[in-house]
């Protein structure tokens, strides 16, 4: 429990719910213990409640404890989110949402960004540009503006991985993410997926000369993926798949898997990750 995000009862609900919706928007999560979709969401909305900083209060309500709470509001399954704002139901959803979702639906309702939230947003508008050094620069000013903020740092880490700069990227990494666990984890996948820099015109000669060479395919995934290029990267792991899915025990399938797994938490990746997903259960099946 935190400032942002804590436990409500019927009693406390409107000195901790009622009132401060008056001036922040307030998440209302309706929980159980036995519910397994709730095991997800409510930490997942925990996490974002400490990243927004007040940008919204989260207020979670044991439906089980609490029926009358989950009557007024007219929660028939849950997990069931409420926004109130202002004396009114600005907004909900039902269910476990995927975390870009949450993020949008947050993002519509929570009060505007500080200083170093507006950054970050113009930081992200850069890097869809392909202006990666100018991104950089503003999440480099978002970071001093909030120093806390480790969504910020890590969408540094994954600027400076776009960049080639994996020595930075390497020490940004170092610290610890309480916060961002899943997506520090996989910007570390990242990072040694950048070990495997070689160069990719001496590979595809190879494999122009020998298109059976399944390794010399694979090396080349590992080889694109080093420079970013990860649509290219999934398409040789893929083809893998495809002309012998048991090589090397199912290497060109744990090779995709190992892609997914780095690129899983950024956002832009999310579409390419579905894509390939669909394409290799299709050449699995």
């Amino acid at each position: 429990m935190s400032e942002f995000a804590f436990d409500v009862t019927l009693e406390e609900f409107e000195s901790k719910v009622l009132l401060p919706a008056q001036e922040v928007p307030v998440v209302v999560d309706f929980w159980a213990p036995w519910c397994e979709p709730c095991k997800v969401l409510k930490p997942m909305l925990e996490k974002l409640a400490e990243e927004y900083k007040g940008r919204f209060l989260l207020a979670m309500v044991n439906a089980d404890e609490f029926p009358e709470l989950s009557q007024h509001f007219g929660v028939r399954s849950i997990p069931s989110v409420k926004v109130l704002f202002q004396g009114q139901l600005v907004d909900e959803f039902n269910g476990a949402l995927p975390e870009s979702q949450v993020r949008e639906f947050l993002d519509r309702i929570a009060l505007p960004a500080g200083p170093g939230g507006n950054l970050r947003e113009e930081a992200a508008a850069l890097i869809v540009e392909g202006k990666l050094d100018e991104a950089l620069a503003k999440l480099v000013e978002a970071s001093q503006a909030n120093p806390q903020d480790q969504a910020v740092q890590l969408d540094a880490v994954d600027v400076l991985l776009q960049l080639g700069r994996t020595d930075e990227a390497k020490q940004l990494l170092a610290g610890e993410y309480a916060n961002e666990p899943d997506r520090a984890n996989a910007l570390r996948a990242r990072l040694a997926l950048a070990d495997g820099a070689a160069d990719t015109a001496e590979i595809e000669a190879r494999l122009a000369a020998n298109p059976a060479d399944h390794g010399a395919r694979l090396e080349l995934s590992r080889a694109y993926a080093a420079q970013s290029r990860f649509r290219e990267a999934m398409e040789a792991a893929l083809e893998v798949v495809v002309r012998d899915r048991a090589f090397d025990e199912g290497a060109g399938r744990k090779a995709l898997l190992q892609l997914f797994e780095a690129l899983r938490g950024s956002e832009q990746y999310d579409d390419l990750i579905r894509e390939f997903r669909r394409k290799m259960s299709a050449a699995l099946n």
